[in-house]
């Protein structure tokens, strides 16, 4: 029994840090299987797509995706857009957007570092929201407008830009964008008007171009998704890089379709969700993205408006909840999420009041403790009536030596004679694993830890801690000031918890804090710091009960 609690212990350690990498950071990706998502080789149908969400491999006739931009015959002029949120640049050409800089955000933790920029690519690589109709070019087409800024008069909160343009096809382009200066969403209406003599068909296609925004996992030895996702009939789908070495189109209820990554995202939302599909392909890590709406036939002279909307910026669930859409649904915490959301909010609640957020997460780990207190309080005590009958089993063990059936027959019976529950040790553990991975998911994926300082050298809480001493360690690169302490607080742990006479299970209980010491070098400090305040209560806990059960018994 004694050896079965110990390989209990490293076996639920082993799924904690590594079987969760495989299980629950995997599992989402997965989503996509043969259940909800149909794989076929035939190329995209021009009728309306069925209601039913169907995946298509795309023939190489989808060749929108990778279009190369045509130069326009004139230089295209630039528009700006700013407000207290981003600074933003729309280009005639095309009418994309070829800038969108984050203000509140920014790219590194230096001083110095500008706005974070979430367009990382160039005309010639593609920009997102472009738009095509039918057989026109998504990015041939050269708009003009008569104003190189956007205007908010006043105390509107609103600013409008027109470009118009034409194809060769007979289509005459009309893009209004009307952007809120409270707010990361932005709206985009395209009126499509067919002034040829013939009837002219086509879907209405709208494209967005994205590279990885920067590596935000900060070293984390977890690499979280980055790429494309989509709402697709109230279920999050993600992409990974080797779907899309081929076209990929979805279709269904496309509530938005985004370039996703842990702490940003770029996302487009049609106004039309019924009979969508997006269409993806990664070449180099660029993803093409083309949101896509049902066949129409323009007949001369007729016109149609095809309204969007976009959201470039962070991944702040209040911030996403606040904005509606279910882009808060892009903030994914997995099978974690009836937990995680409720520890997100008492982490920002605390730093409403304390200002820090390495001093919240102290204080989440404390609120933490205090609910599991009695628990563990039970599991610890029972641990320690286990280490009182360890001479009267060291006894029986002897003496049933060649009698194995009864031994343990012998020993159940001791257990009940002095009401001690063998596994009422691993009890808490056992319950705290849950809340360790909602602490987990959210300390690796808010962004409101991404550059916030704790204290002396922890300048970001999303990143491994290192202190540097002006020489680069190996590997390392600094020294793991707080996850050795962490190590060390879990040794300590160790030698006051109760433990039995089993050297096996003694010399695996020890090597715990050596093995969690190196799986946490890469661990963001945030979960590191939440770790060693939790091993620091669970010793001053420890230490009280020894104390209370060392006390003589009264007379």
């Amino acid at each position: 029994m004694d050896t079965y609690k110990a390989l209990l212990a490293v076996v639920i350690s082993f799924i904690i840090l590594v079987g969760y990498q495989y299980f629950f950071v995997g599992f989402d990706a997965k989503k996509a299987g043969p259940e909800t998502v149909a794989t076929t080789s035939s190329t995209t149908s021009p009728t309306v797509p069925a209601p039913q969400q169907t995946v298509q491999n795309s023939s190489p006739q989808q060749a929108a995706l990778q279009q190369t931009p045509v130069p326009p015959n004139r230089p295209a002029q630039e528009i700006v857009v700013e407000t207290a949120l981003y600074s933003a640049v729309i280009t005639e050409n095309g009418g994309a957007i070829k800038s969108f800089i984050l203000k509140d955000y920014k790219e590194t933790r230096a001083k110095d570092s500008a706005g974070m920029q979430l367009i990382k690519t160039t005309e010639q690589e593609g920009l997102p929201l472009t738009f095509s109709w039918g057989a026109a070019a998504a990015t041939n087409t050269l708009y003009s407008t008569d104003t190189n800024k956007v205007q908010f008069s006043g105390d509107d909160a609103t600013g409008t830009l027109t470009m118009k343009g034409a194809t060769d096809s007979g289509l005459e382009l009309e893009r209004t964008y009307r952007f809120n200066r409270n707010t990361y969403l932005l709206e985009l209406a395209v009126k499509v008007k067919n002034t040829s003599a013939n009837p002219l068909q086509g879907s209405a296609l709208l494209h967005q171009v994205n590279q990885p925004f920067h590596k935000d996992t900060n070293g984390s030895m977890t690499a979280l998704f980055t790429g494309p996702a989509v709402l697709l009939d109230n279920q999050r789908q993600e992409f990974a890089s080797k779907e899309l070495t081929s076209a990929k189109t979805v279709q269904g209820s496309v509530e938005w379709a985004a370039y996703d990554s842990t702490y940003f995202m770029c996302a487009i939302l049609p106004e039309d969700k019924s009979g969508a599909s997006v269409t993806m392909l990664e070449k180099d890590k660029r993803v093409s993205m083309e949101l896509g709406g049902a066949l129409d036939v323009l007949q001369p002279g007729q016109e149609k408006v095809y309204n969007y909307r976009a959201y470039f910026g962070p991944k702040k669930l209040s911030l996403l909840q606040q904005t509606g859409y279910n882009l808060d649904k892009a903030v994914n915490f997995g099978w974690f999420d009836v937990m995680a959301k409720p520890t997100l909010w008492l982490l920002n609640f605390f730093h409403t009041y304390v200002k820090n957020y390495g001093i919240a997460i102290i204080l989440v780990t404390v609120a933490f403790k205090l609910a599991f207190w009695p628990i563990a309080q039970k599991g610890l005590k029972s641990m320690k009536n286990m280490q009182k009958l360890q001479p009267k089993m060291v006894k029986l063990k002897e003496k049933y030596k060649d009698d194995p059936a009864m031994m343990n027959k012998e020993v159940m019976n001791l257990y009940k004679t002095y009401k001690v529950n063998p596994l009422g040790g691993c009890l808490p553990m056992v319950l705290q694993i849950p809340v360790f991975f909602a602490l987990y998911k959210v300390l690796l994926m808010c962004i409101e830890l991404r550059h916030a300082p704790f204290m002396l050298w922890i300048t970001d809480l999303s990143a491994p801690d290192r202190l540097m001493l002006g020489m680069n360690i190996p590997y390392l690169g600094g020294i793991p000031v707080l996850t050795l302490l962490m190590g060390a607080s879990m040794f300590l742990q160790q030698k006051m918890t109760p433990t039995t006479a089993d050297p096996t299970q003694a010399k695996i209980m020890m090597f715990l804090p050596i093995m969690f010491t190196f799986m946490f070098l890469n661990f963001a400090s945030g979960l590191v710091l939440y770790w060693f305040v939790n091993n620091l209560l669970a010793i001053l806990q420890q230490y009280l009960i020894n104390q209370q059960a060392n006390k003589p018994a009264a007379a």
